[in-house]
């Protein structure tokens, strides 16, 4: 594993997992034959036919149409993270439950903006690799793909560059998100994917199973019965959590698809450890967990919202004074998405602080539900460190479109966490991204309110005015040269520190009223 010089948070588990391997396949090689989920990997080689760009300097490569491995996500990699792809990225999928292929789908192919800073240790380890976005395509189990080189914006196309070397499809399969210990009816073999139940989504997702949508839990053998002691890691006293559940996000006023029942969060709060649940986690999981420590039990699936009254005391015993704090929005911790934690690196890299917000759109289409959120979220988080090379998700929190609010790169959601989301401006900023494309489609209202929620209580927490500028030092590779002191807002678009697109015309234009909310949730 790579090195960095950064605080590690451990947590002692005594339970190891062993995962059985995947069958192998003629078709491609899984990366992590062993885990929940799964990446393809396949080289793209010149399509025969193909018309080359003038002067014949470059070749369409690609892959005709193959039929793969299950998949539900799929992105272009290349090896030289530096070299920018000049071309057209199109791809066309069969769906696994029809039979049916789509009609071709554009990839976004300038995704170098979403990345370990220049002269980071992430970006300096070697493993680092040119990638699209990532594009959501549903259950699939065919695939074809075209990437049709063309010159650089105003260059002629007698000037059109070669395509990068090393040029892959990755495909990745999201798992269920269970770890083979939980797994209801122990490992699974193979057959189809089933959704996790996410606390407070407005949708539970139907089950694949024979099963109840909410199960009755299952008690899993552990490995080794010794009880794991989680390790603290903030020592001030633990504020109780609220006596009722409650919502993680209030239902959108508009929900897209139908919303059966209430979606409560039905696991009680409490701070008593389940000794089969420890038992059932991963060293890696349950320091994922740890870190959280006081907000919700080892091993919880959500952080449970709080009034701002409430927020504030329990920011007082941490030590955090600022005088405008939000209250706490519910969040999805990574075990409530069903992140495999064997995946990451296993240290925590911290920066100083938290003076501002990135707002993204992660540029994967909106063909998905609400239920399938966490779906999402785990077939990025595999693109980003598998295909991508980087040490964990980029994004430090995720917002689905129904407004529930998802723990993104481990290290604890109080905590200034290093991400990988804005190149350039990671040090001392965070990242929020909303899961879907919003160029041309309008994000929901509960979408856009979860944003404000979730900035008002975090940068309250480091005194940040929602509605006022920074300073950032820039890291090189954006807008502003290495050390430049940029002037920001303190919530700001991905497109405010690089030229691009994200986080999308249409909610890049709702930032305003993310800020007037934010402020007003602040009390100020």
């Amino acid at each position: 594993m790579r090195a960095y010089f950064a605080s590690s948070i451990g947590a002692a588990c005594t339970a190891a997992l062993v995962l059985p391997a995947l069958a192998p396949q003629a078709s491609a090689a899984s990366r992590v034959p062993d885990a929940p989920g799964s990446t393809q990997s396949l080289p793209l080689v010149p399509l025969p036919g193909q018309e080359r760009s003038a002067g014949g300097a470059a070749a369409v490569r690609g892959l005709p149409q193959r039929e793969t491995r299950p998949f539900s996500l799929l992105g272009v990699v290349w090896e030289d993270p530096d070299s920018e792809l000049h071309a057209s990225v199109q791809v066309r999928t069969r769906a696994t439950s029809s039979g049916e292929w789509s009609q071709w789908q554009d990839v976004e192919n300038h995704d170098a903006e979403h990345a370990p800073d220049p002269g980071s240790p992430e970006r300096a380890a070697g493993t680092v690799r040119g990638a699209t976005a990532p594009l959501w395509v549903g259950a699939s189990d065919a695939v074809a793909v075209r990437v049709r080189p063309e010159p650089a914006p105003g260059a002629p196309r007698s000037a059109t560059p070669p395509l990068p070397g090393g040029l892959r499809l990755e495909l990745v399969d999201p798992g269920d998100g269970l770890s083979e210990v939980s797994r209801p009816g122990g490992p699974r073999q193979g057959g189809p994917h089933s959704e996790v139940p996410q606390p407070g989504s407005p949708v539970m997702p139907a089950p694949v199973m024979p099963a109840p949508v909410m199960p009755a839990p299952v008690m899993p053998v552990p490995v080794m019965p010794a009880p794991v002691m989680p390790v603290p890691v903030m020592p001030a006293p633990v504020m109780p959590a609220p006596p009722n559940p409650a919502l993680l996000n209030p239902r959108p006023e508009r929900p897209e698809i139908p919303v059966p029942g209430e979606g409560l969060y039905e696991e009680p709060p409490g701070t008593v450890l389940d000794p089969a649940l420890a038992a059932s986690l991963t060293p890696e999981s349950a320091a994922a967990s740890a870190v959280n420590a006081g907000l919700a039990p080892l091993g919880a699936d959500a952080i449970l919202p709080m009034t701002k009254a409430e927020t504030e005391a329990q920011a007082m015993a941490y030590g955090f004074t600022q005088p405008y704090v939000g209250p706490r929005p519910g969040i999805v911790t990574r075990k409530g998405w069903g992140a495999d934690e064997a995946l990451r690196e296993k240290q925590f890299v911290y920066t100083t602080t938290v003076r501002a917000a990135f707002v993204h759109h992660t540029a994967t289409g909106n063909r998905f539900t609400c239920a399938q959120s966490a779906s999402v979220l785990r077939s990025i988080y595999r693109y980003h460190v598998e295909s991508s090379g980087w040490r964990d998700i980029g994004y430090n929190f995720a917002v689905d479109k129904c407004g529930n609010i998802y723990e993104g790169r481990a290290g604890g959601v109080v905590k200034p966490v290093l991400g990988a989301h804005t190149r350039g401006f990671n040090a001392n900023s965070m990242g929020i991204a909303l899961l879907g494309t919003y160029s041309s489609t309008a994000p929901p209202r509960a979408a856009v309110d979860a944003i404000a929620k979730l900035t008002a209580w975090k940068l309250g927490l480091f005194g940040g005015d929602p509605m006022s500028t920074t300073h950032l030092t820039s890291g090189g590779g954006n807008r502003y040269a290495k050390g430049a002191k940029a002037k920001l807002n303190v919530i700001s678009g991905h497109r405010d520190g690089f030229p691009t697109d994200c986080p999308g015309a249409l909610l890049y234009g709702r930032l305003g009223t993310v800020r007037t909310v934010a402020a007003r949730l602040q009390g100020r």
